[in-house]
């Protein structure tokens, strides 16, 4: 409904006029388990009191609630009819007094979205279980409210559920004749509260700690999944990263984490990686492995639970007045995320991490037409929604590293403590930080804050070097240089390493400088003298944001001796160096493929390892000239076999190098043997196919035609999970037929009947490389179609359509312009609609520039 949207200009508008000083909600949930296997209960009953002040009595304003019915509205003891103040979306009230009371008695709708209140149905054994997802917006699907950050308030939840089931929130909670009441919070945002109820899998702990001033302080942990992956659910391990986590943040923070218990949910059919609700975080469940992982993966779910842990301060304790400055809680969880990883947990290398994978995002969002500053303009809801993007989290992340470089450690944490006690329950703007910066680090943060976080865009910087007649360095510069969309030249803080080979091969440094770039060429003086480098490199040690180039004698080195370099953070800054000139048309992509294929065996950090698979897999879709992609995707199903039965026996190299491999696979011989390893006819020593390598299998085999839904039935019934059945329905989309594109199409398009998680699923099965003739009569379709999906389906599943469907493997000059021709023909579209169109057609115009730049490079 369009009615759904809310503008800043409103939020500012009610903000001045109201204050709020309670919630109480109350929730029956009795009708989630109806008719469990069917299509089930459509609406359950909230409740909720609403207690707020208006500053002018006599003024009208509204609250939010988005419901298929509204059974009574009152307001100060006066019944409204709810036909007349509820318009699906807003209940209007008028003539509010100084002191209100709103009492809304509606029937809201369970999701299958993951947004609001999701219900989800476990195929394995009918359970039902129910969470909720609010950001940016959604809580007001499930309670009526105030729906903006900065109207906080205290709440307090009961909830009615099933006799069996146990019921989470916030707060503490116990059940009291028969009705599940928990604790008034502290003052919240409505996006922050949350209900997780059903017959879940709980494990407990506690977390103990004695503050300075000698209090000791207690929070209960928790941690839960569904009972079907109860057996794979490695709590202890949670429980040690919380513990950590905890500890880390009060030794920095000194301020005593503020929620009481801190429950942890891993949840089903979930839209985001996890979301920070003070006292009941929610995590997607596939942070709990069924089969074998890398470290990386590891690293990654202690990232998010540090993450979420950080967002207790920064987001939940203090938030920001609007989603301009959603950076305010994002782009420091980000950083937070990585920085307590290495100072608190076995991960160590989190940094190099965060250079590689991290970065990447942002480098790519920053770059789309729809780059914006790291504080944004954010118009309204919708656009608030499609700003949780790299910019807002990994740039974000960035540019607060390179902060704390400008201000030090010390100045940067202190200033973070005064931050949290100035502004504690409060919300807060960009100027609220810089103040205490400001005053903990005596630094200009104003002119800082204009260069990094007010403008758009990612500066490249490359070295140049002089040799004198003797060998050595003349002089070394570093040139600075900016999009002409985004023409803001920045101050960085970088690091310059000067790398030899040594006599034993190995690819050292032996000099460097920190040194302030700024403008659009600096010196480095204290580079001058030194010995003649191989290899310059320029923001080694990551300490800034930027795109690193290389000068000529560099970029040769690397192509012959980079896999010498013995820095592990070293070689992952020229990789992502390297993939930033592939995607940039400065490096034909086959160049790049075959830097994979040369030096990748020899990665020791295994996240980079996989990112490098990612990205070649990548170059061979997108990159790579048309007529030398088969040549190439040859290659490198080679390569990636090659190394798999060179790696060592049960190692993490061999399990990603195994998924890389069935990945790329397209020759009859890869595919022999990806049935082989299925079947037990072939056997590679070490490799353990378990049951998430058997899917990962399974989809290269149904999109060549060599899976049938017979084969993928029978893999059901072998896995007959959630997990299982998502990954049943992309194999099943995969297949190369007609009949089944035109299905998958229907059901996603057409009809609304999956679930967010389902939708994914089929998408991700729709559109396979090898299938490019297959799906392209899906590009005319697609541009017929979006509008309307826009208008009709929830932002969340309009984005997974827009996103996912966009006709980016009919890779033309006649694609491009159709885009065109429908961004013309549309400029009265929803914006949010737009810039999803704008960013797929820049992806789509960086292919095409990297497919010439492949083309001309020949061979």
């Amino acid at each position: 409904m369009p009615g759904e949207n809310l503008s800043r200009d409103e939020a500012r508008e009610r903000a001045a006029l109201l204050s709020v000083d309670g919630y109480e909600v109350s929730l029956d949930v009795r009708s989630a388990i109806g008719e469990a296997r069917g299509e089930g209960p459509r609406t359950f009953r909230s409740v909720t009191t609403i207690r707020f002040r208006c500053n002018e009595p006599g003024a009208s304003s509204f609250a939010d609630l988005i419901a298929p019915s509204v059974t009574a509205v009152s307001l100060n003891g006066r019944d409204l009819d709810p036909s007349e103040v509820f318009d699906g979306s807003r209940i209007v009230l008028e003539d509010l007094a100084a002191d209100n009371e709103l009492v809304v008695d509606a029937q809201c709708a369970y999701s299958r979205t993951g947004e609001g209140l999701h219900r989800f149905v476990d195929p394995e054994d009918g359970e039902v279980y129910l969470y909720t997802q609010y950001e940016p917006a959604d809580s007001r699907r499930v309670f009526a409210n105030f729906e903006q950050p900065n109207l906080k308030a205290p709440f307090r939840f009961e909830v009615r559920a099933p006799e069996e089931w146990t019921v989470w929130s916030n707060g503490a909670g116990e059940r009291v004749d028969g009705v599940w009441r928990f604790a008034e919070t502290k003052p919240i945002s409505t996006y922050i509260t949350c209900v997780v109820a059903g017959p879940y899998h709980y494990v407990t702990d506690s977390y103990e700690r004695v503050l300075e001033d000698g209090t000791r302080l207690e929070i209960p942990l928790g941690a839960m999944c569904r009972k079907g992956l109860a057996p794979h659910f490695d709590a202890d391990d949670v429980f040690l990263i919380t513990k950590q986590g905890l500890d880390f943040f009060h030794d920095r923070f000194d301020f005593p984490y503020p929620f009481g218990k801190y429950d942890q949910a891993f949840v089903p059919e979930y839209n985001l990686g996890a979301m920070e609700n003070p006292g009941m975080v929610t995590f997607r469940e596939e942070y709990i492995f069924r089969g074998k992982v890398t470290r990386a993966s590891y690293e990654g779910r202690a990232n998010t639970v540090l993450h979420e842990m950080a967002h207790m301060w920064f987001g939940d304790l203090v938030t920001m007045e609007w989603w301009d400055d959603l950076w305010l809680k994002e782009s420091f969880a980000d950083f937070m995320g990585a920085f307590a990883n290495v100072g608190a947990t076995r991960f160590k290398d989190a940094w190099i991490t965060f250079a590689n994978r991290r970065k990447a995002w942002a480098y790519r969002a920053d770059q789309l037409p729809s780059t914006h500053p790291i504080t944004a303009d954010i118009r309204d809801l919708q656009d608030a929604k499609l700003n949780f993007d790299g910019i807002t989290y990994a740039k974000g992340a960035s540019v607060l590293k390179q902060l704390v470089a400008y201000v030090g450690q010390d100045a940067f944490l202190e200033g973070s403590r005064r931050y949290f006690k100035r502004h504690a329950y409060g919300n807060t703007r960009l100027g609220d930080l810089l103040s205490v910066l400001e005053e903990t680090s005596g630094r200009d943060m104003a002119s800082w804050a204009r260069s990094w976080l007010q403008t758009a865009g990612v500066n490249s910087l490359t070295p140049q070097v002089l040799l004198s007649a003797s060998g050595t360095v003349d002089e070394l510069a570093v040139v600075q240089e900016a999009a002409e969309s985004h023409p803001e030249l920045r101050p960085h803080r970088v690091a310059v390493g000067l790398y030899r080979r040594t006599a034993e091969g190995a690819l050292e440094r032996y000099a460097r400088a920190e040194v302030d770039v700024d403008g659009p060429r600096t010196v480095v003086a204290e580079l001058a003298g030194a010995e003649a480098p191989e290899l310059v490199l320029v923001n080694d040690d990551d300490l800034t944001y930027c795109k690193t180039r290389f000068d000529a004698t560099s970029l040769a080195t690397l192509r012959e001796h980079l896999g010498a370099l013995t820095d592990p953070l070293a070689r992952a800054l020229c990789w992502s160096a390297l993939w930033n000139m592939t995607r940039d048309a400065l490096l034909p992509a086959r160049d790049f493929i075959a830097l994979v294929l040369r030096f990748a065996g020899r990665e020791s950090d295994i996240g980079v390892l996989q990112m490098l698979h990612a990205w070649a897999g990548s170059a061979l879709v997108h990159y790579v000239a048309p007529d030398r992609r088969e040549a190439a995707g040859r290659l490198l199903g080679e390569g990636a076999l090659r190394e798999l039965r060179e790696a060592e026996p049960g190692g993490e190299q061999q399990l990603a190098w195994a998924r890389f491999f069935a990945s790329v696979a397209s020759g009859e011989g890869a595919l022999r043997l990806l049935r082989g390893l299925l079947e037990g006819t072939e056997k590679i020593d070490g490799l353990e196919v378990d049951q998430e390598l058997r899917w990962a299998f399974l989809e290269p085999l149904a999109a060549h035609g060599e899976a049938d839904e017979g084969v993928l039935a029978a893999e059901l019934a072998r896995d007959d999970t959630a997990s299982g059945k998502r990954h049943q329905v992309r194999c099943l989309a995969a297949r190369p037929s007609a009949a089944v594109k035109a299905q998958a199409w229907a059901q996603v398009v057409e009809s609304d009947a999956l679930s967010n998680a389902l939708v994914e699923a089929t998408i991700a099965g729709f559109a396979q490389p090898s299938q490019r003739e297959l799906v392209a009569p899906y590009a005319e379709k697609y541009f017929a179609a979006i509008e309307r999906v826009w208008e009709e389906r929830s932002i969340q599943i309009g984005m997974d359509v827009v996103r996912g469907l966009f006709p980016s493997l009919r890779d033309s000059r006649e694609t491009l312009e159709a885009t065109d021709a429908w961004l013309s023909a549309h400029k009265d579209a929803a914006p949010a609609l737009r810039r999803l169109v704008l960013e797929a057609r820049d992806d789509l115009a960086r292919a095409l520039r990297g497919q010439a730049c492949d083309e001309a490079a020949g061979r």
